[in-house]
């Protein structure tokens, strides 16, 4: 195993309400993480991502039912906004799920692709109590 696979944080998920998200932003911005933003229609979430500094701020679109919306809306109902996922980087994230499912893993959402030199594949699971996501990618 190379040190280029071994497993390692690559971000934080911080779950915002739409109405604040541009605020929270803003603050992020001023601390000097540099946001990418990105709409996820079919996914019915905004997002703000800085991956090289490990932070990414997910937001519902107003009035999407797509899954992850529901997800997002539920989990600010219940918290507020805060820490949705933390995302482990891992060599093959479909091995990784096969040890949380001994730990009794829920999947909440998968999503994957490969084109173009490029791939990504990455499980959003809960596990004995906290919220996961696995991801695999040679995505910089």
């Amino acid at each position: 195993m190379t040190q280029h696979d071994l497993p390692h944080l690559h971000h934080v998920v911080f779950a915002v309400a739409a109405d604040r998200q541009a605020a929270m932003m803003h603050m992020f911005a001023e601390l000097g993480f540099e946001l990418q933003t990105a709409e996820l229609a079919d996914l019915g979430v905004t997002v703000a991502l800085d991956w090289k500094r490990g932070i990414e701020l997910i937001s519902a679109i107003p009035g999407s039912t797509a899954t992850v919306a529901s997800s997002v809306n539920k989990f600010l109902d219940q918290h507020g906004d805060g820490v949705y996922t933390v995302v482990v980087k891992v060599a093959d994230a479909a091995a990784a799920e096969t040890i949380t499912d001994s730990y009794g893993s829920i999947p909440r959402f998968r999503q994957g692709f490969a084109g173009e030199g490029t791939y990504l594949d990455e499980i959003d699971l809960s596990v004995l109590g906290i919220r996961l996501t696995l991801l695999a990618t040679n995505v910089p």
